[in-house]
């Protein structure tokens, strides 16, 4: 049989991941605690979360490697402990450690992986040829995987995913050990791969997935504990932030008077020449304080040549979902 199923994305109705429940144990340890999300077809989700997070266990969950302690996991329609075989052809999953057989040629062994996953030999050779071209190894084809640089050794494994045109690419942390200039080039590789395939990535560098993903899924301790667009994520934070003003005046009528404030959760004042000071101002919730500050600072008569805010971003959001940082209490 040439082709590893006759549905397509475009033909199933529904998500393409649903995970319910999804519980995991190691001894006792809770590696992945009540986990619930779905994907839909053509999205590209970001799991996001700190080394050991439980990222790596609920991949391997999903692609049938490993089942879970409880709870439901349906792929493309498919129970993954149930009916494993049928979710495993469904799926192209590059590891962390991506496991590549240095001592064969680039395009050998595509065909040879093109083969273990079902494909007949005549299938296999011009699957072959599609995914080099997709991935942009078709000069390197004759070459040793050994011989390869780390970011080729990459191209390799994501084609070996691909090569059996796949419903769903699972990749774990794909750009790990990778410089600058091969991330790039493959995060826009990723992007191509967007429209035609649905794509789950895990990673824990914030930046990869935000620019990557339409979707972040953000775990820490084996939980999701915030979910969203990127945009979206960026709405629900956009009006918090703290404010940054540099305020001529006697130092405590200056810190009475801004704790006077509402809204303000904490001042902190440094001083600076001619009498200013730098004031930083954390506010209880998403108010901004711009303009009581403007007011208080023309009704007590003191010089302000300064006023402005740092807004939080998806990185503060990570930090803060992550880290428990006490900073950001009340934020959110």
């Amino acid at each position: 049989m040439d082709t590893p199923s006759t549905r397509t994305p475009s033909a199933d109705a529904g998500p393409i991941i649903e995970v319910a429940h999804l519980h995991r144990r190691y001894g006792r340890h809770l590696a992945v605690a009540d986990v619930s999300f779905t994907v839909e077809r053509g999205e590209i989700v970001g799991l996001l979360g700190p080394n050991g997070a439980g990222k790596s266990t609920i991949l391997r969950i999903l692609s049938a490697y490993m089942p879970g302690t409880s709870g439901t996991v349906k792929v493309a329609g498919y129970d993954v402990t149930r009916e494993a075989h049928a979710v495993r052809r469904r799926i192209g999953y590059m590891p962390e450690n991506n496991p590549l057989h240095t001592d064969l040629r680039v395009r050998e062994y595509l065909k040879f992986r093109g083969r273990l996953k079902g494909l007949g030999i005549r299938r296999s050779r011009s699957r072959a040829d599609v995914v080099l071209e997709q991935c942009g190894l078709t000069h390197v084809s004759r070459q040793m995987i050994g011989t390869l640089s780390k970011g080729y050794r990459q191209r390799v494994g994501l084609a070996d995913a691909l090569i059996h045109e796949p419903e769903l690419i699972i990749l774990d942390e794909p750009t790990i050990g990778l410089d600058p200039h091969q991330i790039r080039a493959f995060r826009n590789l990723l992007r191509t791969l967007g429209g035609d395939h649905t794509i789950l990535l895990s990673s824990h560098i914030l930046h990869e997935v935000e620019m990557t993903s339409t979707r972040v899924l953000i775990i820490n301790e084996g939980r999701i504990v915030v979910s969203g667009a990127p945009a979206d994520l960026r709405q629900r934070i956009a009006g918090a932030g703290e404010v940054l003003a540099e305020i001529q005046a006697e130092g405590t009528a200056l810190e009475a008077g801004l704790r006077e404030l509402a809204g303000l959760r904490e001042c902190v004042l440094s001083p600076m020449e001619e009498d200013y000071w730098h004031c930083r101002l954390m506010p209880r919730s998403t108010e901004d304080l711009r303009p009581a500050v403007h007011e208080l600072a023309a009704r007590q008569g003191w010089r302000l040549r300064e006023l402005g805010l740092r807004r939080l971003t998806l990185e503060d959001v990570f930090v803060h979902m992550t880290s428990g940082d006490e900073e950001m209490e009340g934020w959110e």
